[in-house]
């Protein structure tokens, strides 16, 4: 038993050895598929602070009518805190709305000057509203829009702020999905590379599994090398795909962190080796010895 296992790993092994051409080919593949499939893993912790971002960078303001009071804002406040969807309400005054209009415009005289000779405050007091999604701006406007608050709601700027917001709902809702639509494509072309890999190592071997058939080799003993080939053309793609993850996240972090503070892709990197080696692992086997019994099945009929 150990001595056919032996023999089958030997033979797999030369296999592989011997058609470095094609080989070569097959693994560069494979390793582009195993890159971005553990690619949505890895840089999944730099999409979700991304989306983060983007999110946090997106909110509606209510403006009130001039003559609204303080205490019926505030009293709104209350409600809209309440609402599931609402991460963060923020009041601005009147008086917080002009001086940071000021402090934004101080160094432009026009401005400055057009805004003495109004002689009042022009600026409406507002809440400032996040939601926790961007999909979720919809029935917190529907909450505003309540016959209740006409008379101190003067507008919501949702409606004007609706494509940005909505150009971020598409990119949180498309992000994870291109990434596997495209990993699945790799894959797919993957499978298909090292399925002509072996069947090309079926046809040189031709002679030699004629002789093994009369001999009286079982059929174990003869695909055994196929499936070793394709499962040894998956660890080294593995290993080769593990390598060029950990060079391009070393030479990213500093980069990347530059732009945003606290997101460390090297870091992330080392405290999930193992995990990512065993996914790489998995994928690269995995493909390997797929591909392996489909051209078995379809060019060696024994």
């Amino acid at each position: 038993m150990f001595t056919s296992l032996r023999r089958i790993f030997k033979s797999g092994w030369l296999s592989f050895s011997w058609d470095g051409g094609s080989i070569a080919a097959n693994i560069f593949i494979m390793v582009m598929t195993i890159s971005a499939i553990t690619s949505l893993f890895v840089f999944q912790d730099v999409s979700s602070f991304l989306i983060s971002e983007l999110q946090g960078k997106v909110d509606i303001s209510v403006y009130f009518k001039y003559e609204t009071s303080e205490e019926d804002i505030l009293e709104l406040e209350k409600d809209v805190v309440e609402i599931p969807e609402v991460k963060d309400v923020e009041y601005v005054s009147q008086e917080e709305a002009f001086q940071a209009f000021t402090k934004r415009h101080q160094d432009n005289p026009v401005l400055m000057e057009s805004l003495e000779e109004v002689g009042v405050n022009p600026f409406l007091a507002s809440l400032n509203i996040k939601a926790f999604k961007a999909s979720q701006y919809e029935s917190i406007v529907l909450f505003l829009e309540n016959p209740d608050f006409e008379n101190i709601i003067e507008k919501v700027d949702y409606y004007q702020r609706k494509p940005v917001i909505e150009r971020v709902f598409s990119l949180t809702s498309n992000l994870n999905t291109s990434g596997i639509i495209f990993s699945v494509i790799l894959a797919i072309v993957a499978i298909l590379v090292a399925f002509n890999t072996i069947r090309l190592a079926i046809y040189n071997s031709r002679e030699e599994i004629k002789i093994q058939r009369l001999v009286g080799a079982s059929n174990w003993f003869i695909r055994g090398p196929f499936l070793v080939q394709g499962a040894i053309i998956g660890f080294f793609s593995a290993l080769l795909s593990l390598l060029i993850l950990a060079f391009i996240t070393w030479i990213l972090s500093p980069k990347v962190e530059t732009l945003f503070y606290g997101l460390n892709l090297f870091n992330f990197f080392t405290s999930n080796f193992w995990l990512i080696f065993l996914i790489q692992l998995f994928i690269g086997i995995g493909l390997g010895i797929v591909s392996s019994v489909i051209a078995i099945r379809r060019y060696l009929k024994v």
